[in-house]
């Protein structure tokens, strides 16, 4: 049978039960109180079923707690993860944007994220969500706002002509 893993430091029961209870993390407050209930000396299990988790995700969290202290029983998902496209490819994916897309070749007179989406898995190999395109615009310096679109036969010279010195958008 294995040994128990010792929740060591200079933690008390009643300071993580406080530190819970202050927690704006409802995760963080409900891994805190099972650490509690066993440094008060109550059985692995129990304390497990306080917290809604089995006696092995309990031993899980009480690894993380001990290696990075109380942000390590808050949730990962907001974590920053590297981005898949080197610094390289992100320029290069800069200047594409900014360029715009080729009518005759591309299809469409603007990018859209599902279009981008294509290109960086087509050119890169990266497969990323739609959304994730657009924080990776962000990220990029790229607004989502696009110009008002131009008919490509559109004559400058004939709108000039038709508008009336007068008019306010001359």
């Amino acid at each position: 049978m294995a040994t128990a893993i010792a929740i060591t430091g200079e933690w008390t029961a009643f300071e993580l039960r406080r530190l819970a209870a202050a927690s704006k993390h409802a995760n963080q407050n409900r891994r805190l109180l099972p650490l509690a209930a066993v440094l008060d000396g109550m059985n692995r299990t129990e304390a497990a079923r306080i917290g809604g988790m089995d006696r092995q995700t309990l031993r899980d969290w009480v690894h993380r707690f001990k290696e990075r202290g109380l942000e390590g029983l808050k949730d990962d998902l907001a974590r920053d993860k590297p981005c898949r496209l080197t610094a390289a490819q992100q320029a290069e994916l800069a200047v594409i944007v900014e360029t715009g897309p080729d009518r005759a070749v591309d299809g469409g007179v603007r990018w859209r994220r599902v279009d981008l989406k294509a290109l960086v898995a087509a050119r890169f190999g990266v497969d990323y969500h739609e959304r994730t395109i657009g924080k990776l615009l962000k990220v990029l310096g790229l607004s989502h706002i696009s110009a008002r679109l131009r008919h490509p036969k559109q004559d400058g010279e004939v709108i000039a002509a038709c508008r009336s010195p007068a008019s306010p958008r001359s």
